[in-house]
């Protein structure tokens, strides 16, 4: 008689340890995958998702946690491949080439022999710093995308999106994009009736979402120019009045092609793409936490057409102003 145990097919999916890697990911996920191996078990199917932690050893990298071991606990050999790994983010700056040198070289050998490479959060700086993203799409958190860009600038760095898939490589946006991660990985190896389930048991959107949803705008202030930081203080507090290029270059007392050419250069964004994102910053602000109509919001923040106002925040954050108040109005739910 067959072992029921031996006629299963595990796919291995290994979560790298690094040094101030945040922890709730890969416990997380090792939960989430647990709990898709439940759901897999009661459907009757023979596909399972071994569960594997692994780290820098005094030997190489090795197996500090298994979910189904088999006695191998090396990287060495056929049976330390797994088909998967993921790379968590952490609660600190991005990674550098340095901090990451330990690892890059294994990624690249397990990336060569076949096995697809996931991160989250900042973790994409290891994938990058490992060349594994070149020329290709990824997403980052929100916050890091600008530095992202900057040191990987062959990379499509798409920071609206929480996650990107690009065949072998797969990246997760924020800190807690590893449920929308573990979500996409459970569907890969055990389908999509089982990713139902466990989305549903994690309380987890399978339709996905988008970090536009959640960013905030940060202007960029500690760039040297103080002509530009001068126009840049007063338009925060004259976002919603009529705004002109020339006023604007007059205040910083510039002409109008350098302030154009400083401010972009300065800010990474043109002048009225700056004024659209304070405007867009502060409507977001009220639809959280006011009660005022989105047609009083609009006309307060600087548009005098409410339509305008609707297009522009539909495309700036992913969501209709209705729709956003609704996910996140706290004044509504009072």
């Amino acid at each position: 008689m067959t072992n029921t145990t031996d006629a299963l097919r595990h796919t291995e999916i290994g979560l790298l340890l690094y040094p101030g890697c945040a922890m709730a990911s890969v416990h997380g996920l090792t939960d989430a995958f647990e709990v898709a191996n439940d759901y897999a078990r009661q459907h009757g199917g023979a596909d399972r998702i071994r569960t594997s932690h692994w780290r820098v050893g005094a030997n190489g990298f090795e197996r500090s946690f298994d979910s189904a071991p088999r006695g191998d606990t090396s990287s060495h050999g056929s049976a330390g491949n797994p088909e998967y790994i993921v790379i968590p983010g952490r609660l600190a700056d991005p990674l550098t080439v340095d901090e990451v040198s330990d690892f890059v070289g294994w990624l690249r050998q397990r990336h060569g022999t076949g096995a697809t490479i996931a991160s989250i959060c900042g973790g994409a700086f290891m994938l990058g710093h490992a060349g594994l993203l070149s020329g290709r799409r990824a997403t980052t958190h929100w916050l890091y995308a600008e530095a992202f860009a900057t040191a990987f600038p062959d990379v499509d760095v798409t920071a609206g999106d929480i996650i990107v898939e690009d065949g072998d490589i797969i990246t997760a946006g924020g800190m807690l994009a590893w449920t929308d991660l573990g979500i996409r990985l459970v569907h890969r190896v055990l389908g999509p009736t089982v990713m139902a389930d466990t989305a549903k048991f994690l309380l987890v959107d399978p339709a996905g979402r988008e970090q536009r949803h959640y960013s905030t705008f940060a202007p960029r202030l500690t760039h040297g120019d103080d002509a530009v930081l001068k126009v840049q203080h007063w338009l925060q507090a004259h976002r919603s009045d009529e705004i002109n290029v020339p006023d604007l270059a007059e205040r910083a007392g510039l002409e109008t092609r350098t302030f154009l050419r400083r401010f972009q250069k300065a800010t990474g964004l043109r002048p009225t793409e700056y004024v659209q994102a304070l405007r867009i910053a502060l409507a977001r602000e009220r639809l959280e936490f006011s009660r005022d109509t989105v047609e009083r919001i609009a006309w307060n923040v600087g548009y005098k057409d409410p339509s305008a106002f609707r297009r522009v925040f539909q495309k700036v954050t992913g969501l209709s102003a209705s729709a956003y108040r609704d996910r996140f109005g706290a004044a509504m739910r009072a």
